[in-house]
């Protein structure tokens, strides 16, 4: 009677693996090596297993072995950007990525590191993790990437413009999507256009500022250079570039910054000067993060989709882990479609501006 009731409860339920090794008399984990063809087990041994896993028809739960598989691997996110709206976007995305994958996502922030400081810290991840996800700027560091390089540590780097043989990018074109939003202003018939850059430690800012500067030249607009300011994709650099640029005794009747949080900067500088944003001054910004929506009025900018660019680099960086156990290696170059947004910040200027 005792045996039939133990057949019927096996049969209602899945065999563990502590049932095999307790009729083979060893470990859970000997069950575990010869299930997964570890070469290192006696044959008398192998054999005990295996005749204990047919005679208890066990079947290894694949799933479950993948699932442990993955959240054993630890892919770190480390940045340094000032924005915090741009750092809430890539959070989003590499939290749903890592959520997909079943893998457990490392944050941590390098903030006050310096270059020597920066490559310690990529020396000392490069031993406790299988891959790293690096936003700008850390991905223009090549003292980071080399550290990360050598250590045999999978990169994707996220919006930068430089493309090498180490790592891979995820990011949009950034000469294209500026030249796109400068030619939105000059088609409304703006000619003095103001510019406030990018952080100069970023290949994305030059990109963005080439292409400001090549559809002025297509336009056959002259540039000039006192309508150009230098910023450092902050709100308090946005508000230092665009006092000066409104200073000017005859301002821009168009100012281009080339992230939200400097627009959302040259919206509070204008409204504080008494300007009606757009009718006396039209701002766009660069980014479409959550600083684009919550200025009034609303920024039209470009839409560079920071969450789903951090989700496909999660993606990638799972993939690359894979194929690095199988000793294959891969480089991608991964370009996102951007979107030129059109809300109220901008106009036609004024007759005679």
């Amino acid at each position: 009677m005792a045996t039939t009731s133990k057949s019927a409860r096996r049969k209602g339920r899945a065999v563990t693996i502590h049932e095999v090794a307790a009729a083979a008399a060893v470990s859970p984990m000997t069950v575990s090596r010869v299930i997964n063809g570890n070469a290192n087990v006696r044959p008398e041994t192998r054999e005990q297993v295996m005749r204990a896993v047919r005679e208890l028809g066990y079947t290894p739960n694949l799933a479950a072995r993948s699932l442990a598989a993955a959240q054993g691997t630890r892919i770190a996110l480390i940045y340094t950007n000032p924005s915090g709206a741009y750092l809430s976007e890539l959070l989003v995305g590499a939290l749903r990525g890592a959520a997909r994958s079943a893998v457990q996502l490392v944050v941590d922030s390098w903030d006050g590191l310096n270059a020597e400081a920066e490559r310690a810290a990529a020396r000392a991840l490069g031993r406790s993790v299988a891959g790293v996800l690096l936003p700008p700027p850390l991905c223009e560091s090549k003292g980071v990437v080399a550290e990360l390089v050598a250590a045999d540590v999978p990169v994707v780097a996220l919006a930068s413009a430089r493309f090498g043989d180490d790592v891979s990018h995820v990011r949009i074109d950034d000469f294209r999507a500026s030249r796109e939003i400068t030619e939105h202003l000059i088609a409304l018939g703006h000619t003095r256009i103001g510019y406030i850059k990018g952080h100069p430690n970023q290949t994305a800012s030059a990109r963005r500022y080439e292409g400001f500067q090549a559809a002025l030249a297509a336009a056959g607009i002259a540039q000039d250079s006192g309508l150009v300011q230098q910023g450092y994709f902050t709100y308090r650099s946005g508000l230092e570039a665009a006092e000066k640029l409104l200073s000017r005794k005859k301002p821009p009747t168009a100012i281009f910054a080339s992230n939200d949080d400097m627009a959302a900067a040259v919206v509070s500088v204008a409204h504080r000067r008494g300007l009606d944003v757009p009718r006396d001054l039209s701002v766009v910004g660069y980014d479409d993060t959550s600083a684009a929506t919550t200025v009034w009025p609303e920024l039209t900018t470009v839409r560079q989709p920071i969450a789903a660019m951090a989700d496909s680099a999660m993606d990638i960086l799972v993939r690359a882990i894979n194929r690095r156990e199988k000793d294959v290696h891969m480089v991608v170059d991964h370009v996102v479609a951007h979107e030129l947004v059109k809300r109220d910040s901008v106009a036609p200027p004024v007759a005679g501006s």
